[in-house]
C-alpha cells in the first residue's frame, strides 16, 4: 500500500492520459493521442501547488514505461517529454521522431 503523499501515476484512457496523484489530489497530467502503434504526447502539465517535487519526471517515466509494457512507441510533440527523453536514453528505442505529418494529424485530431 503506498503512502498517501506517494505519488501514484495512472492512466486515464477515457481523457487520454496519464494523470500523477498525490494523495487524494490530482497533481498534473500528461496528455497523448494514439495513431497506430503510436502514443503522442503533446501536454505536460503540473500544478503549480506541487511545482518543484520532481512530479514530472515521475509521471512522465511511468508513462513511457507503461507505453513500453503496451508494445506501443512514443512520439514525444510535448517540450517537456521530449526534454526527459534526451536525458533518459533508455526509452530511445521506441521513440519516433516528430514529423510534420504526425503535427498535422494531431492538430486535425485535437480540433475534433
Amino acid at each position: 500500500m503506498p503512502q498517501a503523499d506517494t505519488p501514484v501515476v495512472r492512466n486515464v484512457d477515457a481523457r487520454h492520459r496519464y494523470e500523477i496523484l498525490v494523495g487524494e489530489v490530482r497533481a498534473g497530467f500528461t496528455a497523448y493521442r494514439d495513431r497506430d502503434e503510436r502514443r503522442v504526447f503533446f501536454h505536460t502539465e503540473i500544478d503549480d501547488a506541487f511545482a518543484g517535487q520532481g512530479l514530472a519526471s515521475v509521471l512522465v517515466r511511468e508513462a513511457l514505461t507503461e507505453v513500453r509494457q503496451s508494445g506501443r512507441r512514443i512520439v514525444p510533440v510535448c517540450p517537456y517529454v521530449a526534454k526527459f527523453l534526451k536525458k533518459h536514453e533508455e526509452f530511445a528505442d521506441i521513440t519516433d521522431p516528430v514529423t510534420p505529418e504526425i503535427l498535422q494529424w494531431l492538430e486535425t485530431t485535437l480540433a475534433r
